[in-house]
């Protein structure tokens, strides 16, 4: 039987744009998204989606939620979060945010769950901050993995995918309380989580096989246009962008090389402005950026493994070749 493997980019609000596309998905299908893949991973507002599917949440669900609930915890504009940032070392509370994962998950009877009781395959990506230790979050599966994280609450696995530094504090796992406060998986190389999630699948479960999976990474958006740095902030600004996009662009070129074998699609699309993490005013203009990439994406083509468009193919790896303009 094919299996699907499906991974989802960090990016705070721009996560609409993979919700959209999910959404879309669904209507083409008509099943949920936990029916259409084995394996859901993400991180940060992916960790966030992917959890939120695997629930059973529908993914216009999804959708409205970052409508509804983003101004709700990003309430500062972004020029008063960034001065709070500066001050406080944080913009929002991360008590907040999990205060809302909780609650979403409630709705859905999830509430309480741990990662062992999610019914699909999950992985959702976290950094510890004492010792920058990666952590993948997913079921103890015995004989296969270390069984170590499949006992923690999921509300708890995605608050600390989602703590993107100066954004949120950190945020404590319970469960892990001895390894310190967790921050955004996307700190570091795991910002596009679907080198992880591929090497989670291939190597440490049986279930897998790359020559008979298809595996589907959805981008948040690139921007490309950013004006050359000039100064201290300006050159920060860069770097931090850069710190979040390569490693994306990284894992996308892994997966190629190293499961080739696998049915590989990259979604993502060109924004036509920067659009930062926090600015739930853009959220609107983001959900029409994605239904119109939804409207060129073949749902059923690629769940077949018979798309051309999306398919990673060797010379085409580089972030502008799987980035559509809309």
């Amino acid at each position: 039987m094919t299996r699907r493997i499906l991974a989802i980019d960090g990016g705070g609000v721009r996560g609409v744009i993979p919700a959209v596309l999910l959404a879309a998905l669904e209507s083409a299908t008509g099943s949920p998204v936990r029916e259409q893949f084995h394996f859901l991973s993400g991180t940060s507002t992916g960790a966030l989606i992917a959890g939120a599917a695997a629930t059973g949440m529908p993914a216009a669900q999804i959708v409205d939620l970052y409508l509804e609930r983003a101004p709700q915890v990003f309430r500062r504009t972004p020029v008063l979060s960034t001065l709070r940032r500066i001050l406080a070392g944080h913009g929002y509370e991360v008590d907040d945010l999990h205060r809302l994962v909780v609650r979403e998950l409630e709705r859905q009877g999830a509430a309480e769950w741990r990662l062992n009781d999610v019914p699909n395959d999950l992985m959702v990506t976290a950094k510890g901050l004492p010792d920058g230790h990666p952590w993948y979050f997913v079921r103890d599966r015995p004989e296969e993995n270390a069984c170590r994280t499949g006992n923690l609450l999921l509300a708890d696995c995605l608050t600390a995918s989602a703590a993107a530094p100066t954004y949120f504090q950190p945020a404590q796992v319970r469960g892990l309380e001895d390894r310190g406060p967790m921050v955004d998986g996307g700190t570091g190389v795991a910002g596009n989580p679907v080198y992880q999630a591929c090497v989670e699948a291939f190597t440490y479960s049986d279930a897998y096989d790359p020559a008979d999976t298809i595996v589907v990474s959805l981008g948040t958006g690139q921007y490309f246009a950013r004006p050359r740095p000039t100064w201290l902030y300006t050159w920060l600004e860069w770097v931090l962008a850069e710190l979040l996009r390569s490693p994306g662009e990284q894992q996308t070129e892994l997966v190629d090389r190293h499961f080739a074998a696998a049915t590989f699609y990259r979604i993502d699309v060109v924004l036509p402005r920067d659009v930062p993490l926090d600015d739930a005013r853009r959220i609107p203009e983001l959900r029409e950026i994605g239904e119109e990439l939804a409207a060129r994406v073949d749902w059923p083509a690629i769940l077949a493994g018979r798309d051309e468009q999306w398919l990673v193919t060797r010379g085409r790896r580089g972030a502008r070749d799987y980035a559509e303009e809309v």
